[in-house]
Formats: C-alpha cells, sequence, structure tokens
C-alpha cells in the first residue's frame, strides 16, 4: 500500500513534524486563519509519489464543539477539484468563483483529496466547464459509490488520517490515468500563477509559457473549469486575505492602495469590488475583523 507523507497546518500532536505551510496557497484559502484554529483542527498529507501529478495533497478537518457555538468558516475559492467525504455530502467539487462557508457544529469530520488545478480531468475526461459548478458523483472516476466510500473511509478515520489515505490512495492508484502532456503544462502554469504575484495578467501567462491565448482560455476551460483570469485573481485576492489576517495578527495592517498595487491593481476601486466579490467584504471591513 502506498505511503503519505504528514505536511501539517495547525496540528498539535506530539509526534508530527513542525507546521508546514505552502506559500503558493496562503493558509489553504482559509479566511481568519488564527481565529479558526481555536475551533478546529486541520492537517494536510502529501499524496504517494505516483498521484502526486495529479493530487495536492489530502486534507482532514476536525472539531470538537459540543460544550461550545457552533462555528462558521468560511474559504476563498481556490481552481482545484476536491473529493470531500462526509456523511451524505461525498462527491468531488469542481472549482467555484465563490467563497465557501462550513458551519461546524458538535463533533465531527470531514476528509478530502484536493488535486492540482487541471489534475482531476485525466480521471473525469469530461470538461470541467461543463459541469457549472455540478457535484460530480464518486462512481464516475472511483470504482465505488459516495455512500459506501463514506462506509469505509470514515469508519476507519477511528484508526486515524493515515489509514483514510491508505484507503483512498488504493482506490484512486486503481483508476491513475496516464500522464499527458496537457496536464504537465497547467500544472507548471498554475504553480507559476501561484508563486508570482507580479503576474497579474494573461497575456504574461501566454508570453512566458508561449502559447496563443484562445489555446490557453480552452485548456483552462476544459480542465480546470475556470478561467486563467479567475484564476490569476483568486490567487491574488487570497494573498490580500492572507496579508490583512496576517497584519491584523502583528498589529500592522498594510496600507490598502500600497497593497492593491502589489497585486497588479492600478485601480483601488477595482480590487475593492473583486474582494468584496470573493469575500463577502470590502478590505477595511475584513482588516477591521468584520466578515461577510
Amino acid at each position: 500500500m502506498p505511503t503519505s507523507r504528514l505536511v501539517t497546518f495547525n496540528d498539535r500532536s506530539p509526534h508530527a513534524r513542525s507546521p508546514f505551510f505552502d506559500s503558493s496557497e496562503p493558509a489553504l484559502g482559509v479566511l481568519n486563519p488564527r481565529e479558526g484554529s481555536r475551533h478546529f483542527r486541520l492537517l494536510r498529507y502529501s499524496p504517494a509519489p505516483e498521484l502526486s501529478p495529479y493530487v495536492r495533497h489530502y486534507w482532514s478537518v476536525e472539531w470538537d464543539l459540543t460544550d461550545s457555538d457552533p462555528y462558521l468558516q468560511e474559504v476563498v475559492p481556490n481552481p482545484c477539484v476536491n473529493l470531500v467525504i462526509e456523511p451524505g455530502r461525498t462527491f468531488f467539487y469542481p472549482p467555484s468563483p465563490a467563497r465557501f462557508a462550513y458551519l461546524q457544529q458538535g463533533r465531527g469530520q470531514v476528509f478530502g483529496v484536493k488535486f492540482h488545478p487541471g489534475g482531476f480531468y485525466p480521471f473525469l475526461q469530461a470538461s470541467l466547464s461543463e459541469q457549472k459548478g455540478r457535484p460530480v458523483s464518486v462512481e464516475s472516476v472511483l470504482p465505488i459509490t459516495g455512500a459506501e466510500l463514506e462506509k469505509l473511509l470514515l469508519t476507519s478515520g477511528s484508526q486515524g488520517p493515515i489509514t483514510m489515505i491508505e484507503q483512498i490512495e488504493h482506490l484512486l492508484i486503481q483508476s491513475l490515468p496516464l500522464l499527458d502532456e496537457e496536464t504537465v503544462l497547467l500544472r507548471q502554469i498554475t504553480e507559476r500563477i501561484a508563486a508570482d504575484r507580479d503576474l497579474t495578467r494573461v497575456d504574461e501567462v501566454c508570453r512566458l509559457f508561449h502559447i496563443e491565448k484562445r489555446t490557453l482560455q480552452r485548456l483552462f476551460s476544459r480542465r480546470v473549469g475556470l478561467s486563467p483570469k479567475w484564476t490569476i485573481r483568486l490567487h491574488r485576492l487570497q494573498e490580500a486575505a492572507e496579508a490583512l489576517d496576517r497584519g491584523a495578527s502583528d498589529g500592522f495592517l498594510p496600507g490598502l492602495q500600497h497593497l492593491s498595487s502589489e497585486l497588479g491593481y492600478h485601480d483601488q476601486t477595482h480590487f475593492t469590488k473583486d474582494f468584496k466579490a470573493i469575500v463577502g467584504v470590502t478590505p477595511e471591513a475584513y482588516a477591521q475583523g468584520i466578515r461577510g
């Protein structure tokens, strides 16, 4: 059975390695992560080598609010498909340009598989844009139904996330597609977008990767499910939210005009409009701790 290497975020277990933060994905898009860490435990695990061209990581969220009020956690969207395993809601979820909110109450756990942008398409072999944000059934990709997968993983979850990962990796490897050039190219492009905050225009991506704009747009539409413009925008707005979260934690908030300029916005009004569309409130309100 393939083995997985643990990488952690907000991990309090005594045997875990030091917390690992992927700079290409600020705090997993979790808004107000400092407050969230008081309510839930979020872990990430890297995939087996044969799955790494497709799978970005596995993730597990656990909470125990039995004696506490429910907690609503918001997440900035990202251009990745997620297989989410939880009772009655186990599906592959395509990326969306809208933020996502999850109400945690009582005691619970959700386990997930996060694919690289474009990494899910080789398994599905159908256009992600044609899904129009609709969840994809588990049996469309894996030799198991969603209900069966819930029973398999959530039962074994009591033995720890590693057991759950071994089970899902066994299923994914049974359906492992051949690695193709477009999957590799999309990973290179999206990793460059994530890492280079100066990369703010689709034309710049085309120039860097020697690809025509319409070809790039069709590639993203089919294999990612979002346009390259939205992909760039989501990463830059994630960075903005992270900068504001970090500033609130450190007691030093960045100037919004300077922040918007750093993220490639020539007009602060446009930056504010985009930020509110994704996060739900203006940057000023978010910096003050107001949530949408």
